[in-house]
C-alpha cells in the first residue's frame, strides 16, 4: 500500500518561540528560560499573544493589565472580543480547504459532518431567533442537552448576541440542575427531551417539566427533539433550518473584553454548587495558547497541521466540554 505522507509537522510552541525571536528579538536558552519570561514580564507575555494570534478589535486596548490584584485584576480594558467572531473567522479558509468544523457520530456510529459555513448559518438563525424573544446582552440561557453539535451551534449563538451561556448535561437529576439554574435565573431554556445511552432511549420529558415549574424567570422554551410530545414554544429543528438574507448577513456583536461568556458550576460537595463566570476576552486570551502552544492543536486548514482533529470525550456537564469547544478558536 502506498501511503501519502504529511510534512514534518514543526510544534506550534516551537513557531511561537521562533515567532518571538523574528518579532520582539527574544531569545531562550531553553523552555523553562522563556516560561520564566512569561510570568515576571507579564504585559510582554499577554500582548505577545494578542499579537501572535491577530485577535482584533475595533476600539484599542488602553493596557494589558490596567490594575495588577487579586481579585479586581483588569485585563486589556478598551478592547472589545466576540468569542463566536473569533470561532468564525475561520469559515473563509477552512470552507476553501474543504475541512468541516465538528464531525460527531452518536450510539448509532453514523458519523455526521458539520461544515463551517452551516456552523455559521445555524448559529445566526438561533442568534436572531434568541434575539426576537427579547434575549439581550446580559440575559442568560440554560441549556439542558447533550454533547451534540446543536448544543455547540446554541452556545456560539448565545455568545454571538452577549447573552451568557449555562449548560448542564441531561444524565443529571432535576433538583441537581434546578440547584445550579436557579441561581441564575435563565430566560430562555433549552431542553431535550430525551437521550440514549448504553442502547436505551431515556426520557426527560418529566425533568423538562420540573424545570419549567421550578425556573419563573424562563421566558422562552427551545426544545429538541420532541418524541415525548412535550409542548414547547419553538422547536430547535425548525430554527436551525432556517435561512434569509439577515440570517446571512448576521454577525456577532462587539463585547467589552471582559463581558461574561458562561456560567460553570463547582461540585457542590459544600452546600450549593457555586455559578463561576468566565469572560470572553479571558477564554480566547487564555484558551487560545492552552490549545495551540500546549496541546499543540493546529488550524485544520494549514499546511503545518492539515486536517487535524481535536477530540475530548466529555458530557455537557463536566467543564471538558468547554475545553472540546475552543478547539474551534
Amino acid at each position: 500500500m502506498n501511503l501519502s505522507l504529511p510534512s514534518p509537522h514543526i510544534p506550534l510552541m516551537s513557531l511561537y518561540r521562533r515567532w518571538l525571536g523574528e518579532t520582539r528579538n527574544l531569545s531562550f536558552a531553553d523552555y523553562e528560560a522563556m516560561r520564566q519570561w512569561s510570568v515576571t514580564d507579564i504585559d510582554a507575555f499577554w500582548q505577545s499573544i494578542w499579537d501572535y494570534f491577530d485577535l482584533q478589535s475595533p476600539t484599542p486596548h488602553r493596557a494589558v493589565l490596567a490594575e495588577r490584584k487579586m481579585p479586581g485584576a483588569v485585563w486589556f480594558p478598551g478592547a472589545s472580543v466576540n468569542y463566536a467572531r473569533q470561532v468564525l473567522r475561520h469559515v473563509a479558509p477552512a470552507e476553501a480547504a474543504g475541512v468541516p468544523a465538528i464531525i460527531s457520530a452518536g450510539e448509532d456510529g453514523v458519523l455526521h459532518e458539520t461544515s463551517w459555513r452551516d456552523l455559521q448559518r445555524k448559529a445566526a438563525a438561533l442568534a436572531l431567533h434568541l434575539r426576537t424573544h427579547g434575549v439581550a446582552k446580559g440575559d442568560r440561557v440554560a441549556a439542558y442537552l447533550p454533547n451534540i453539535p446543536e448544543t455547540i451551534i446554541a452556545f456560539l449563538a448565545c455568545a454571538s448576541i452577549g447573552a451568557v451561556w449555562s449548560v448542564c448535561a441531561p444524565d443529571m437529576a432535576a433538583p441537581a440542575v434546578i440547584d445550579r439554574f436557579k441561581q441564575i435565573e435563565p430566560k430562555v431554556l433549552i431542553a431535550t427531551d430525551a437521550v440514549a445511552y448504553a442502547g436505551r432511549r431515556h426520557d426527560r420529558a418529566d425533568v423538562i417539566a420540573a424545570l419549567r415549574e421550578a425556573l419563573p424567570s424562563v421566558e422562552h422554551f427551545i426544545l429538541h427533539g420532541g418524541e415525548s410530545g412535550t409542548k414547547a414554544d419553538a422547536a430547535l429543528s425548525d430554527i436551525l433550518r432556517a435561512r434569509g438574507a439577515a440570517i446571512d448577513a448576521f454577525e456577532p456583536e462587539w463585547l467589552p473584553f471582559d463581558h461574561p461568556l458562561w456560567i460553570v458550576y463547582s461540585s457542590g460537595t459544600t452546600g450549593l454548587p457555586k455559578p463561576i463566570v468566565h469572560s470572553h476576552g479571558g477564554v480566547i486570551i487564555v484558551g487560545l495558547p492552552l490549545n495551540v502552544l500546549h496541546n499543540d492543536l493546529g488550524c485544520s486548514y494549514d499546511p503545518n497541521s492539515f486536517d487535524e482533529r481535536y477530540h475530548w470525550y466529555s458530557s455537557t456537564g463536566w467543564i471538558m466540554l468547554n475545553c472540546q469547544v475552543a478547539g474551534l478558536l
